[in-house]
């Protein structure tokens, strides 16, 4: 088709292949943000502070940590989506299929589903951050002029 900027072709391997990089930059960069916090407070750093929604909360030194990971995390994940999506439109729908896992992560770790408050509202929030700013970044890169002389400029 003439006259289009790109060509949407749906390729599931490639999606497929997003979203997995997508969980692998969301878990690593969440346990190396809390094994740095946890270094800074002298706390061991464990799976709980990842999957189990009883640890979060503002009570405890733990918890407050983990918070703070999960909000600092999602400022690492909207790179993510900025270097590996590089789709506006796409952030929020990547956005929400890594937290969609990290439920069924934190489910099955638990053996039942999440029913806190501190810990769906966590997740809400680092959602809403992740998408605005991941959307914010690819749009500014989508949006930058494209150079229509391609010459090298001379010095005369």
């Amino acid at each position: 088709m003439a006259g289009q900027f790109r060509s949407y072709i749906w390729d599931p391997v490639l999606i497929v292949c997003q979203i997995l990089l997508m969980q692998l930059i969301y878990y690593s960069c969440l346990g190396l943000w809390i094994a740095a916090l946890d270094l800074v407070v002298h706390y061991s750093p464990s799976l709980d502070q990842i999957f189990n929604y009883e640890v979060l909360g503002f009570s405890s030194v733990p918890g407050r940590v983990s918070m703070m990971a999960f909000i600092l995390n999602s400022l690492t994940c909207a790179l993510g989506l900025l270097y590996f999506i590089r789709r506006g439109k796409q952030c929020l729908d990547f956005t929400i299929t890594v937290h969609l896992f990290h439920l069924f992560g934190c489910w099955i770790y638990t053996s039942h589903l999440p029913y806190t408050f501190t810990w769906w509202l966590l997740n809400l929030v680092c959602i809403a951050l992740m998408a605005v700013i991941g959307e914010y970044l690819c749009m500014r890169t989508e949006l930058r002029e494209i150079p229509l002389n391609s010459a090298p400029k001379s010095n005369v």
